[in-house]
């Protein structure tokens, strides 16, 4: 089973910056799109961006302007640079992976606590 590792979380105050990361732990084949998703506490898990296989981004409205996902096809890894972090950014990052034997859910890391507070 394949499991993909995050990093880069943090505490950062308001209108800072963090980088997160996701690493798959084994090989993946044909990937489709890589994704953050975010879960604040007592709110659902929001898609907050995703990337296609040919570079196609979308953002969640709250977040554009501010952060950018980009992915290295070559070693599989997915990014987000966030900048301009505000409180309501606050929450556990997911990274989440859409492939051909993945099924419809796809795989998903483990999170890492992002929070911004003074």
């Amino acid at each position: 089973q394949v499991q993909l590792v995050e990093s880069g979380g943090g505490l950062v105050q308001p209108g800072g910056s963090l980088r997160l990361s996701c690493v798959p732990s084994g090989s993946i084949f044909s990937i489709y799109t890589m994704n953050w998703y975010r879960q604040a506490p007592g709110k659902q898990r929001e898609l907050v961006a995703g990337i296609s296989s040919g570079g196609s981004t979308n953002y969640a409205d709250s977040v554009k302007g501010r952060f950018t996902i980009s992915r290295d096809n070559a070693k599989n890894t997915v990014y987000l640079q966030m900048n301009s972090l505000k409180p309501d950014d606050t929450a556990v990052y997911y990274c989440n992976v859409r492939a051909y034997y993945s099924g419809p859910n796809g795989y998903w890391g483990q999170g890492t606590q992002v929070t911004v507070s003074s």
